[in-house]
């Protein structure tokens, strides 16, 4: 009667019931040689769902990853589930062993801030639970900061490592393109010559050191003629083959760690020798030195623009052609836009403008072109030779000559100075617009 009279007058408290945990299951396997020890994620999932069904722990969801815990935030999937305890899905972790959260300060940090804030309630591994209180919190930090203790010993001791058989020798790391690497469990970091592929590399120094071939060259016949592929059966790109002909290790030396200033001579059998390896660095130098040339193109001084009457200049560019690797120059006309004002007026190619040159030539008077003068001058010169030789009977007169013929070879074939004199000859000028030329008067 008094009971349920307190009960009625509120005297006797009401106990919250306390919301059972749900827990992510959190498989993680590193792909990192210092871990290759670690049991696999399959076996990790076995052995913690048994714990769970032995424990009643109610496990909503599993999560697998196989990344690195070295570095902060670099786990997609542990980010993942650090974003949905804050939205409160899960508020447990499951795992394996501690140093599967975190071997690093940063990702160690968020789960510790997530169970002071009340939102990540327990952690539980294979032999030890971790809550929301000082000492299991503080052992579980002591826990992570030893993991990340393991890994930075770990990384100084395999530099060290690396080092010393870098000083025997060995370069650390993949063989490059002509050699392999010796898989014998005693020659560790030893390299042997490919017998398939070293000749080929050898042939590439000889190309470029004594025949002066570029590396887009090289890359061409290397591709088109020889079709050769590396032991993972791929075409050297371009800057993979100026990579090999920069690289000392073919002439028996090598720097390690690269920009460290460190040389060695190395124990495996080198390809070229060194005065080889020097002749191809000095062409490469050549090849990348800027070349400063005054060029004269032949007939900027004698158009001017249709678009906006501005002068014309003449650039220069140069092509690889793709089916044999060769370098082609063309020349190009353009406005110079000296006038200020925006022009449009599209380019021409300097044959282009010679073919066209060459038809005007047939459309216009042959007084317009003044080109006997030329011409004259051309058949003096030329008796003048005959005289000396003693055969005047072959003295021409400027009629018999096919002044227009003449016209037309000077464009082709003559000095930069005769298509000049031979253009300038015409009354009037000739103006470049939309790709066509046309003499006004």
């Amino acid at each position: 009667m008094e009971t349920t009279l307190a009960r009625e007058m509120g005297s006797v408290p009401v106990v919250e019931e306390v919301r059972p945990i749900r827990y992510c299951l959190y498989a993680r396997k590193s792909t990192e040689q210092d871990e290759v020890q670690a049991l696999s994620i399959d076996s990790q999932i076995k052995e913690m769902t048994a714990l769970a069904e032995r424990d009643g722990i109610d496990v909503i969801e599993v999560k697998r990853e196989s990344h690195s815990a070295k570095e902060t935030g670099q786990r997609p999937v542990f980010n993942q589930i650090i974003d949905e305890v804050r939205v409160g899905k899960f508020d447990g972790l499951l795992t394996w062993a501690p140093d599967r959260i975190a071997r690093n300060a940063g990702d160690l940090g968020k789960v510790i801030d997530l169970m002071d804030a009340g939102l990540l309630r327990e952690i539980r591994t294979y032999n030890q639970k971790f809550s929301n209180n000082p000492n299991e919190k503080f052992l579980l930090m002591i826990l992570g900061s030893q993991a990340k203790l393991e890994n930075d010993n770990k990384r100084i001791n395999v530099k060290r490592g690396l080092k010393t058989r870098a000083e025997m020798g060995l370069l650390p790391g993949v063989a490059p393109v002509g050699y392999a690497n010796d898989r014998r469990r005693d020659h560790k970091c030893e390299m042997v010559v490919d017998p398939i592929r070293s000749p080929i590399v050898k042939q590439m120094f000889e190309k470029a050191g004594y025949e002066r071939w570029s590396g887009r060259r090289i890359y061409a016949w290397l591709k088109n003629d020889l079709d050769f592929r590396t032991k993972n059966n791929k075409h050297l790109s371009v800057s993979s083959v100026y990579l090999t002909l920069k690289n000392p290790f073919y002439c028996g030396v090598y720097e390690y760690p690269r920009g460290s200033g460190n040389w060695y001579t190395g124990r495996h059998t080198a390809l070229i020798s060194r005065d080889l390896y020097q002749l191809v660095q000095d062409k490469l130098l050549e090849d990348h030195k800027p070349k400063h040339t005054q060029h004269s193109f032949t007939f900027t001084k004698i158009m001017v623009c249709g678009e906006c009457g501005s002068g014309i200049t003449g650039v220069e560019k140069k092509k690889i052609i793709k089916s044999d690797g060769t370098e082609r120059t063309y020349i190009y006309y353009t406005c110079t836009k000296s006038k200020g004002v925006p022009c449009a007026n599209p380019y021409i190619r300097e044959d282009n403008l010679i073919e066209q040159l060459a038809a005007m030539i047939d459309q216009v008077e042959l007084d317009e072109i003044g080109a006997r003068k030329v011409i004259e001058a051309e058949v003096a010169r030329y008796n003048k030779l005959q005289a000396a030789t003693r055969n005047p009977g072959e003295r021409l007169k400027a009629k018999e000559m096919d002044v227009r013929r003449y016209a037309k070879y000077l464009l082709q074939n003559g000095t930069v100075e005769e298509k000049r004199d031979l253009l300038e000859y015409m009354r009037g000028k000739i103006v470049m617009k939309d790709k066509q030329i046309a003499l006004t008067k």
